[in-house]
């Protein structure tokens, strides 16, 4: 980590416009940190670093990994640690970076989507968001039909 010294200065006209100036300088200091999840690197003050490093058992992890930890923890299906969570993100996302991309990334796109699918059709009814969805009965899909009780056109009198 580096550190920078910014300073903010005040125009002031009057007679102890030196005093009172040399009294408004404020000396911030900022640091950059790394994420020690996904490698992003943020400017923050050190008293900043400090906080997030005790919530974080001694890391310093940015705000979009530590949302993905608390999710990790909510996903879980037994009780886990923070730690624990912070663990798992951190290999997600180790493995994510020394992943290659895909050789056909419009063939990685198409399965991708089709699992997303095949996600959605095998999820519980009460958790879809449209009625009309397709209903599980055994290994079969059947989709729910929709009647018409009049015509969609309007009638032309003449």
């Amino acid at each position: 980590m580096s550190a920078t010294v910014l300073t903010d200065s005040v125009m002031i006209s009057g007679p102890e416009t030196q005093q009172t100036a040399a009294k408004l300088v404020a000396q911030i200091e900022i640091e950059f940190a790394k994420c020690e999840c996904c490698g992003l690197t943020e400017e923050c003050t050190p008293e900043y670093i400090e906080r997030v490093r005790e919530r974080n058992q001694g890391r310093w992890i940015c705000g979009l990994c530590a949302e993905a930890v608390k999710d990790e923890v909510f996903r879980s299906e037994r009780l886990i640690s923070t730690e624990e969570a912070l663990n798992r993100h951190i290999n997600f996302c180790e493995k994510f970076k020394s992943s290659s991309p895909p050789s056909n990334p419009t063939v990685h796109l198409i399965s991708a989507m089709r699992q997303l699918l095949r996600r959605s059709l095998d999820s519980p009814r009460a958790l879809r968001s449209t009625p009309s969805s397709p209903l599980r009965k055994g290994q079969e899909i059947c989709a729910s039909t929709l009647t018409r009780s009049e015509s969609c056109f309007p009638s032309i009198s003449g």
